[in-house]
């Protein structure tokens, strides 16, 4: 098949979720024999990443016009480039899949979780994301759901069907641990958090439950955001020498945090299947996480759930913790991971769902 990628920052992926998902489904699809393009806004030294081309193509560097600015450009673009099936990503963008259905591209959309509850978009932004989800029910050819949450979501308030297909993580820790040394921390003496530094993924909390604390570990606070600058600003605003604020970190640095951390707090509210927490949780960390269902139903038994008021508390409960009982989590957590959330399961059925659209379309073409 020919395959359009779009909706994303593009690959490599340097930013988040979208991103990560974004390199690891394009390069396997490529790997098994398909022509993949994924649109770009960050611009790569080369033309392809590992066998996947690279369509780089301007943007607004604005926080409420990049992604649809972008996208929009990408579609146009698309339109006079047919491919046999194009993937969008952001429910943002479901405006933008009419176009290529009416040149008979059949387009399938992973709408991410319920944007509108970002604190972070201003009122016309959470109503163009509210229209986007109605839009969703009927503009692109199906609808990809990363989590059953947001599936059951979309079936309760829009009676609309979707395809559950969640997120993909790698298991295993890894043995490196040269980040470690340059930020100051040992190996399984730091509390880990990772997700970009904005108020519903709550950072500002975290960092003040663990300053709660008395231990000598210490807090790495990993992430960053670039829209958030007065936000931050109120993250880093400690005189905690245990609290480490690196900004992002990417690559090797990423996967050797996780793979080291004493435990790893997933605190964020809004969104489907959040890729940190399972990033984490492949890499056999104890994870904590902020109890909503979402959160809940990827880390199951295998995490240890807590209401905001209690994270001190349940800082405390793991510090406290034998360590057996600690690396008995962890390993629940790398199964659930392997069973749940491989990446070569993820590929299979994108493979099948896109496999099944492009036939729908050349029949009928025909």
């Amino acid at each position: 098949m020919r395959i359009a990628l779009l909706g994303t920052r593009g690959i490599p992926a340097n930013y988040g979720g979208f991103e990560t998902f974004a390199e690891e489904l394009s390069t396997r699809l490529t790997a098994r024999g398909h022509q993949v393009t994924v649109y770009c806004r960050e611009r790569y030294s080369q033309p392809q990443y590992r066998g996947v081309e690279l369509r780089y193509l301007p943007t607004i560097r604005h926080k409420y016009f990049d992604t649809i600015a972008h996208t929009f450009v990408s579609t146009l673009h698309l339109l006079a480039h047919r491919v046999d099936v194009a993937l969008y990503c952001n429910g943002a963008n479901a405006i933008f899949t009419v176009g290529p259905r009416l040149f008979g591209m059949p387009v399938a959309l992973n709408v991410d979780g319920i944007e509108r509850k970002r604190k972070k978009w201003n009122r016309l932004a959470r109503a163009w994301y509210l229209s986007s989800e109605w839009l969703a029910t009927f503009c692109p050819s199906a609808v990809v759901t990363d989590a059953l949450a947001i599936q059951n979501y979309y079936l309760e308030r829009y009676r609309k069907q979707t395809t559950f297909i969640p997120y993909g993580a790698a298991v295993g820790k890894v043995s490196t641990a040269a980040v470690l040394n340059q930020l100051g921390l040992e190996p399984g003496r730091y509390f880990l958090y990772v997700s970009r530094m904005e108020p519903e993924n709550h950072p500002l909390e975290v960092r003040q439950a663990f300053e709660r604390i008395a231990t000598p570990f210490k807090l790495a606070l990993v992430g960053d955001a670039p829209y958030a600058h007065e936000y931050i600003r109120q993250v880093r605003d400690t005189r905690d020498a245990r609290v480490v604020l690196p900004g992002a970190v990417y690559g090797d640095g990423y996967h050797e945090l996780g793979s080291h951390c004493f435990a790893y707090i997933h605190a964020t509210e809004v969104g489907g299947t959040h890729p940190a927490l399972i990033e984490a949780m492949g890499r056999g960390a104890l994870v904590l996480y902020r109890n909503t269902p979402e959160n809940a139903e990827v880390a199951g038994d295998a995490g240890i759930p807590f209401e905001p008021e209690e994270l001190p508390a349940k800082l405390q409960f793991v510090l406290d913790m034998p360590e057996e009982q600690r690396a008995a989590f962890g390993r629940k957590a790398m199964e659930r991971v392997r069973a749940r959330y491989s990446w070569d399961a993820v590929t299979d059925a994108y493979e099948k769902l896109l496999s099944g659209l492009a036939r729908t379309g050349r029949s009928s073409r025909r």
